[in-house]
């Protein structure tokens, strides 16, 4: 047997934050080392950070950062480290790997295949490197060779997919392959999806079984930069089986995951292959021997454990509770703000909103320990959870004269049980005198019969200055309750229901928002339990409570049902499907409706999504939990100004709804 111990870590990093980046990675060197590792694979870009934009552009920045990985050298000492950075050569920006072994620089992979689609927009700052090509570049006082290339360190053969590599056809793991090697390193930035970590599992298993090695999967961990979460799955497999596997959308900045992998095992399965096609005629210059005694590691018996809540047949529900309590953490303590404030109303957006925020000062207690969590909030020493909340939690229920007793009391329910600060307050005066006032310059008195929109708008926006002064006051963030079926119609009052520095829930449809309130009710997350209390929110149908009582206004009546709007979004926004074969789509699924009915709401969905889109581009950053999001700055790109598919919607009388077209 010839046994090498590896090693996976999940970083928190944050852009261009140097010193914070390179201490994650020191840490995790260390750790790696106390478990014995010593091979270990870093993420993707690690020491700037993965999200640093059109700063990547700088070159102060690519300075910078071989800066830090010169003074990272001497951390590897009797060690073999992947370390990612940007690397100015030939004129142009590559998104590399540094192989750094017992303190020197030894080589530089560059990735091939850039990920451009989705969120991700690589290609504007970074160049493929070309395939087999290798050149020789000097950084961070090493004369080293650049390119697709394999090290050989005391026979063990190391090869590198960057992240986007490993997800293409043409992946360079196969020409590794070919070349013998044992153990292939992937430093990814992999984002968070509903879903994902079982499809990357999965794509590490099948690679450590077809191209017979061991595979190393890296990640980052957290809300890097503001919107995307990264969910911190670290995997090490081994001829087609996961190996060990790190915790998933944890609170800690470092995690590493490591195991013995047999290199002799592999082989034998390799050459077992029928299908395997060595490269017999070897390029020298792809092959970089590495003058390092890798110590034999000793026999040991890991196994690879799933958190008991990803095993819960909830998951989406488990996955969006910490994904977003992750990203709510991240943002607080990296934006440096001292909690949150929450405009309550006592319906389901703001108590989602509102709930999400007490788990976050939970998870930090559970995870961190009380003190690490008071520091990150910039808070005193708090006693427990419930005072901690309340310290950094404020709640907000402004009435007007359309509001109701129920929304008060549930406001006043929900932040009670989660401990939060509660504040009423009435804002009827501010709204009539603004009324006022408009009366008076029109001459003339405004009324609902013709001027509803603009005193339903009035309230939404007389309750942005106070929130906004209390959150300025307590040094709090802001946010915003608004979620993904209103923004794709536009039904939200910009300045109202939309103002905040954040929008947590921005990302996720209603439909999914209502269940997962109702989970939280009864259930909740695993090691956090349910808050009862919202039955007083969940038994209400949704409404703005901006028309008069009597009026009986809920959100459905103004739009549609929230099922059938967000089966419409996925249609012909997720899959960009015409209004014809949207309608054909959806009436499948809905034929409980009238053919007419169902025509006039797709048609009503296609006026307002076209119309509203500068209002998606006003939104606060919201946090990407979906891969179809509509975030016009991470993934959905739709003209301001459009035709509205006017031509389109004509069109839509005596269609043929099995296949959307025009009859």
């Amino acid at each position: 047997m010839r046994l090498v111990r590896v090693a996976a870590a999940a970083l928190n990093q944050t852009p261009l934050d140097w010193d914070a980046n390179a201490g994650n990675i020191r840490q995790a060197i260390a750790e790696a080392r106390s478990a014995g590792a010593t091979l270990l694979c870093l993420p993707e870009l690690c020491i700037t950070g993965y999200g640093c934009e059109d700063a990547f552009y700088s070159r102060g920045v690519i300075r910078m950062a071989e800066r830090v990985l010169a003074e990272l050298l001497l951390d590897t000492q009797g060690m073999a480290v992947s370390i990612g950075l940007p690397v100015l050569h030939a004129g142009a920006l590559f998104n590399a790997s540094a192989l750094v072994v017992d303190g020197a620089l030894v080589g530089l992979i560059a990735k091939q295949h850039l990920a451009g689609d989705g969120l991700h927009y690589e290609p504007r700052w970074f160049k493929p490197w070309p395939d087999n090509a290798i050149a020789s570049i000097r950084l961070a006082g090493f004369e080293a060779p650049i390119g697709d290339l394999l090290f050989d360190i005391d026979g063990v053969r190391v090869g590198f997919e960057i992240c986007e590599d490993a997800w293409v056809a043409s992946r360079p793991g196969l020409d590794h392959a070919k070349l013998s090697a044992d153990i292939l390193l992937n430093p990814s930035a992999s984002h968070f999806a509903f879903g994902k970590s079982v499809t990357r599992r999965r794509l590490v298993e099948e690679a450590s079984r077809s191209l017979a090695v061991t595979y190393v999967y890296s990640n980052l961990v957290g809300n890097e930069a503001g919107r995307v979460i990264y969910d911190g799955q670290t995997i090490i497999a081994t001829c087609g089986e996961t190996v060990a596997c790190g915790p998933r959308l944890g609170f800690a900045p470092v995690s590493v995951t490591a195991a013995t992998t047999d290199v002799d095992a592999t082989r034998m399965r390799r050459s077992q292959s029928a299908s395997y096609e060595p490269e017999v005629v070897i390029d020298s210059q792809r092959v970089v021997p590495v003058a390092f005694a890798l110590p034999a590691a000793r026999p040991t018996s890991e196994e690879a454990r799933i958190a008991d809540w990803e095993k819960s047949p909830q998951l989406k529900e488990e996955e969006f509770t910490r994904a977003v309590t992750l990203g709510l953490y991240d943002y607080a303590h990296k934006s440096r703000s001292r909690g949150f404030v929450v405009s309550l109303s006592g319906g389901a957006d703001s108590a989602a909103v509102a709930c999400l925020v007490k788990m976050t000062a939970q998870r930090a207690v559970d995870e961190l320990g009380m003190t690490a969590a008071c520091e990150a909030f910039g808070q005193s020493q708090q006693s427990d959870v419930h005072e901690l909340t309340a310290a950094v939690l404020t709640t907000v229920y402004q009435a007007t004269r359309n509001s109701s007793p129920t929304t008060r009391d549930a406001a006043g329910d929900v932040a009670a049980a989660i401990g939060a600060t509660h504040i009423e307050l009435d804002i009827d005066d501010v709204c009539q005198s603004y009324t006022l006032k408009t009366e008076e310059a029109l001459g003339r008195e405004l009324t609902w019969e013709t001027d509803d929109i603009a005193l339903q708008n009035i309230q939404a926006r007389s309750r942005a200055p106070s929130v906004w002064m209390l959150a300025n006051v307590k040094n709090a963030l802001l946010l915003a309750t608004s979620n993904r079926s209103e923004a794709a119609v536009g039904y939200a009052t910009m300045d109202g229901d939309t103002c905040g520095g954040l929008s947590p829930i921005a990302g996720i449809d209603k439909a999914f928002l209502r269940q997962w309130l109702r989970w939280l009710e009864t259930d909740g997350p695993r090691g956090i339990g349910p808050i009862p209390e919202l039955s007083a929110v969940n038994r209400q149908q949704p409404t703005a409570e901006l028309r008069p009582q009597d009026a009986g206004q809920t959100d459905e009546d103004d739009l549609m049902p929230y099922d059938l709007l967000d089966a419409i979004e996925d249609h012909a926004i997720g899959e960009k499907r015409s209004p014809a074969e949207t309608l054909a789509a959806v009436s499948a699924k809905f034929s409980q409706y009238e053919p007419e009915r169902l025509a006039a709401w797709v048609r009503r969905f296609f006026e307002l999504w076209s119309r509203n889109q500068w209002k998606r581009e006003r939104y606060a950053p919201s946090l990407h939990v979906d891969d179809k999001n509509l975030d016009p700055k991470t993934w959905c790109r739709f003209p301001i100004l459009s035709g509205g598919f006017r031509r389109e919607l004509s069109e839509l009388r005596g269609i043929d709804l099995q296949n959307g077209s025009g009859s």
